[in-house]
């Protein structure tokens, strides 16, 4: 929901440590996949209930996932592979996270296995869309390397919200059932204008 009008925000900013980072030898790949073991480590906090440690690890790993993008694009690099990876490790991370909070919170399972299940559902309504989009040539372009229908849960939305289960942890199942509903309720609306925008 906000993401549209936060990436101008942030463009600067995180083109600015773009720069800063740019060696040979980080490449932006290398950045998703240290991203990727940042994120791991927080879901691994997270279950032990280290919960200053998980938050730290999960916001440097979403710094990392910020600067991946703007990294390739002062390298022109736009292969595909790089996005690919990208959205293979958020989905991981995701998912990941979500489980180390359930353990480490010691809160009822169900409310995350619904967010589990959302999250299967609204990744595979964009996911679908963007293959299906690129092939019939209805690619919606916003600079990233899939197409991207807007929704109500994006990224900023779930980082905000993973910041939240991981501050207060007392509140991770309540966290939980509330965002699996928002979820749902965007991943309702991206079958519904996915499937009007390929008709």
């Amino acid at each position: 929901m906000f993401d549209a009008r936060l990436r101008p925000l942030l463009a600067r900013p995180l083109d600015a440590v773009a720069a800063a980072v740019d060696r040979p030898w980080v490449t932006p790949d290398r950045v998703t996949l240290l991203g990727l073991a940042l994120g791991l480590g927080s879901a691994l906090a997270a279950a032990l209930a280290a919960w200053p440690l998980a938050v730290v690890l999960w916001l440097a790993s979403r710094l990392a996932d910020g600067i991946d993008g703007p990294l390739a694009r002062r390298r022109a690099r736009d292969d595909g592979a790089g996005g690919f990876l990208d959205i293979t490790c958020d989905f991981l991370v995701y998912g990941a996270t979500v489980v180390g909070v359930a353990v480490g919170s010691g809160a009822a399972l169900w409310p995350f296995l619904l967010v589990l299940l959302a999250y299967y559902v609204n990744g595979t309504a964009f996911l679908a869309f963007s293959s299906i989009a690129e092939r019939t040539g209805r690619r919606l372009d916003d600079g990233r390397s899939l197409s991207f229908l807007g929704g109500l849960a994006e990224g900023a939305e779930t980082v905000a919200v993973h910041t939240l289960w991981l501050l207060l942890p007392q509140l991770a199942g309540e966290i939980a059932l509330v965002w699996a509903s928002v979820v749902a309720v965007s991943a309702g609306h991206r079958i519904w204008a996915g499937y009007r925008a390929l008709r």
